[in-house]
């Protein structure tokens, strides 16, 4: 069954509400690559590596900490089943405690809330935190914020994760960081106002789509798209290329093709027919063609598509450093990260996830299973090798003023 012919279940475990909290919390942090709820297995990991422990950093850390018996757990809104199913499993097996507190609702203010303490080696209350690889990854990394990872306490994620993450820009080698979900940006179209296959980013600027195109607001999905359609790498461009990508841009808002600049909105101008065409959250689509018995698509250009991830990090100052990892490595587990997708509609990062789910399916009746199946086979929940290596990671900021700047190149275009 494909993700568009599946049946209309209002009846999701609530799940749509879910998705849509989560993405609504990523939109008001303004941060970038949020939407969608795809894991990162099999990215090819792009731009140069960055921040790295001395070699003695790890034993350093970790040497003399014990199991305490609790930790705490920061993480984003609806981003677990509310009934806590995998934390309930985990404190049966091995007796710890956790807490589990929905605080993190904006990185940038996430990032200003623990600084003062973390700057004074203080703890800030929380042994586990979701951090995105937005700009504020780089200040908690080269902050010293971040615990470097044991991972000879990782079994589950050495043998069950996808060896890409290894790859990644932002925190090559896994040093600080484990991902918990990941997403991408890609187009949707509606295949009942354009008959012909949408196939690449350059589509964004043909003008049988006049006035019918929606485009991103965010700034770094709006810069990712104008650098991507040039075959540049965002990871590895600096603002001469955020240049010619803003003037990429300027020509099309210029011709006129552009409707609106949105934010979750343009689910529902793609859904009133404002638009035919847009840029898009793949989870959305997802959402929407479930939700609405919609028919929408969603396609990974040719030229490319972006990628986010979400990561479990435990701060320098935990307090309980070896039951965060234990539980960080827990929820890598097989069923425990195959339970996790299911509720929150975002792949996890086990390529095997998707054969459990499809035994949960089987094992399921009436409406579940159908839902089950269709999570499972969806390309947009786990597209292939050959997704995979279309997507890239966003333009890469390792300060606050690399981030003004490349927003500075790129605001006028959505103003006025």
């Amino acid at each position: 069954m494909s993700p568009t012919d599946m049946p209309n279940p209002s009846l999701l475990r609530g799940m749509t509400q879910s998705r849509l909290g989560r993405r609504d919390a990523f939109r008001l942090g303004g941060l970038s690559a949020m939407g969608a709820f795809l894991a990162a297995c099999g990215v090819e990991g792009k731009g140069k590596p960055q921040a790295s422990v001395a070699p003695d950093a790890i034993a350093k850390f970790w040497g003399g900490k014990t199991q305490t018996g609790s930790l705490n757990f920061a993480n984003w809104p609806l981003y677990m089943d509310p009934k806590k199913p995998e934390l309930k499993k985990f404190t049966a097996k091995t007796g710890i405690k956790v807490t589990y507190d929905e605080v993190i609702q904006e990185m940038g203010p996430w990032f200003a809330k623990v600084q003062p303490q973390l700057s004074a080696g203080q703890s800030i209350g929380y042994d586990l935190m979701v951090i995105t690889n937005s700009v504020q990854f780089g200040q908690f990394r080269d902050s010293g914020f971040l615990a470097p990872l044991d991972h000879t306490r990782l079994p589950n994620y050495a043998a069950n994760a996808a060896k890409s993450y290894a790859t990644s820009t932002y925190d090559p080698g896994n040093t600080f960081s484990i991902p918990y979900a990941s997403g991408i940006t890609g187009i949707a179209y509606d295949p009942a106002k354009i008959k012909e296959p949408i196939t690449k980013l350059a589509d964004l600027w043909n003008p049988k789509y006049k006035g019918k195109v929606g485009m991103f607001k965010d700034l770094q999905e709006l810069g990712n798209f104008g650098l991507m359609a040039l075959g540049l790498d965002p990871a590895k461009s600096d603002e001469a290329a955020w240049k010619q990508a803003a003037a990429k841009l300027k020509e099309q808002k210029d011709a006129g093709l552009v409707r609106n600049y949105y934010d979750q909105s343009y689910v529902d101008a793609l859904g009133k027919g404002e638009v035919w065409i847009t840029q898009a959250w793949s989870g959305d689509i997802f959402q929407k063609n479930v939700s609405d018995g919609t028919n929408f698509k969603f396609v990974i250009p040719e030229e490319g598509g972006t990628i986010w991830t979400d990561n479990m990090a435990i701060p320098s100052t935990a307090e309980n450093p070896v039951d965060a990892i234990m539980l960080m490595d827990y929820l890598y587990e097989l069923e425990n990260a195959t339970t996790l997708a299911e509720y929150i509609n975002y792949v996890c990062p086990v390529p095997g996830a998707q054969a459990q789910m499809e035994k949960h399916a089987a094992a399921a009746t009436d409406e579940d299973k159908e839902f089950l199946l269709s999570v499972a086979e969806s390309p947009l929940v786990f597209p292939g090798d050959a997704e995979y290596k279309r997507l890239h990671y966003y333009v890469n900021f390792n300060t606050a003023e690399e981030k003004n700047d490349f927003e500075r190149v790129f605001q006028p275009i959505v103003l006025g």
